[in-house]
């Protein structure tokens, strides 16, 4: 574990942060197009039919939240898989968060369990007798905020909930934006922290805390890392430090934070500008999977501007800060690989669309069979983008297989809804998205309450 690093005090807000360089054209034209292997020769879009059946909900739903400069954002539900096939769904309600339990075909299989109090979705592992949530709980401290927790329940009954901050390590979680990964002996728990007293008093970053099956804190991770973190991937390792991913908004980019969670040592994965909602969405909610092949390397993707030019910032007397501008005013839909779990590989990340009047959201990765990937994503139309955040028309759910060298291996199918969420990964290879029933509309900002909803989506894909 590394030491944390001093941040200059700012607090994390939904809400614009202007970027330090004025002059920076919201509506960039695209510099070069199809990059490295991307746009190669494709095949038919076989297998690539999705099955779906509606679950009724015990309670409402607010599925919309208010992101960067009220941006619309999709409340997160996330689905997992146990290892006996079966299903879970976690949603937020006013009474707490529900975990609804389905069959492996997507069908409501008994009650709700609700967790009473908890705040949020930051990640959910099934097990054949129950399952472990990351979410926010009730807490005391200076800033009036929540702490993080990891809640686990057996056979319907809470068996432990570990608070992950608090007084004793100066922080607190009011919001999570983060992952909950299982390797069969311990949870990974990786998730912003906003520190209350101590150095950081003030600051946010993020934390990475693993938990025992018994829900005691284990040894290794780190109290502060990326700050402020726009965006947490995880992926969970049989020994060793988890493979973690992290968007920084100081240093402007991906990064590779697997084992040390100190920004001034993370591997580059990629240049962004990303100051606060710049990057396309927080990364476990709006953008990006981590996933491993069976030879050990990764792939992930995410929305991106790119980076026209990366430079450091002169006016950072830390000498961490880093200035990017954008080479699109749109976000793109692009992929990255890591050779192993602390290196990116050689090559730059492979963007894989260049429609700059497109706005592309809800970039999601997933293993598809053997050796391929499926790759999905929502497309807005007629964007119109101000200070880092887009508005559009909905026009479609974006499905396409990809190899592990970023070719297509598909044709581009275009599903007229939206389908898209944490994907749930059974052992045998099927896919599944929860998400909510109704268009989507991307044109305006959210200014308002959350509709709600009683009915989720289960959708499924196998290859």
């Amino acid at each position: 574990m590394t030491s944390a690093q001093q941040t200059t005090s700012h607090r994390r807000v939904r809400g614009a942060r202007k970027p330090l360089i004025a002059g920076l054209a919201a509506t960039a034209a695209l510099v070069g197009a199809w990059y490295a292997t991307a746009g190669a020769s494709t095949t038919a879009a076989s297998g690539l039919t999705v099955s779906a059946t509606s679950v009724t909900l015990s309670a409402k739903f607010p599925y919309l939240t208010a992101g960067y400069n009220n941006s619309r954002e999709w409340t997160r539900t996330a689905t997992a898989a146990a290892p006996d096939g079966t299903l879970r769904v976690a949603w937020p309600a006013s009474d707490g968060i529900h975990v609804t339990p389905l069959t492996a075909a997507g069908k409501r299989s008994g009650a709700d369990t609700i967790v009473k109090g908890a705040k949020e979705v930051g990640g959910l592992v099934a097990h054949n007798d129950g399952f472990a949530l990351l979410t926010r709980v009730s807490d005391t401290n200076k800033w009036k905020e929540t702490a993080a927790a990891i809640v686990r329940y057996t056979n319907g009954k809470k068996t432990f909930q570990t608070k992950l901050t608090g007084t004793a390590t100066h922080d607190t979680s009011p919001t999570l934006d983060g992952q909950l990964v299982w390797n069969g002996t311990k949870y990974g728990a990786y998730f912003v922290v906003h520190g209350a007293g101590g150095f950081a008093d003030g600051h946010f970053g993020d934390k990475m805390q693993y938990v025992t099956a018994k829900g005691k804190k284990a040894s290794g991770g780190w109290s502060w890392g990326c700050s402020h973190n726009e965006g947490i991937a995880l992926h969970a390792e049989t020994s060793g430090a988890f493979t973690s991913l992290c968007f920084d908004d100081w240093r402007s980019g991906l990064f590779v934070s697997t084992g040390i969670g100190a920004p001034d040592d993370a591997p580059v994965v990629q240049r962004e500008q990303c100051w606060a909602g710049y990057c396309g969405g927080t990364f476990a909610g709006r953008t990006g999977d981590l996933v491993k092949s069976a030879s050990g390397r990764y792939a992930t993707a995410f929305a991106s501007r790119g980076a026209a030019s990366a430079k450091k910032n002169p006016d950072d007397s830390s000498g961490r800060g880093w200035t990017v501008t954008p080479k699109t005013g749109t976000h793109q839909v692009a992929v990255a690989f890591l050779k192993n779990r602390n290196t990116p590989a050689a090559a730059k990340a492979i963007r894989l669309s260049s429609t700059t009047g497109t706005e592309h959201v809800n970039v999601r990765l997933a293993p598809y069979g053997k050796d391929k990937l499926l790759l999905s994503w929502e497309s807005l139309k007629n964007a119109k983008c101000k200070d880092g955040t887009c508005t559009g028309t909905f026009a479609g759910t974006h499905l396409r297989l990809i190899d592990w060298n970023g070719t297509f291996q598909s044709a581009d199918k275009v599903v007229a809804t939206r389908i898209t969420g944490d994907i749930a990964v059974a052992k045998n290879g099927t896919l599944t998205w929860a998400s909510v029933p109704v268009t989507p509309s991307y044109a305006t900002a959210l200014t308002g309450a959350s509709p709600t909803t009683k009915t989720l989506k289960i959708t499924q894909l196998t290859p």
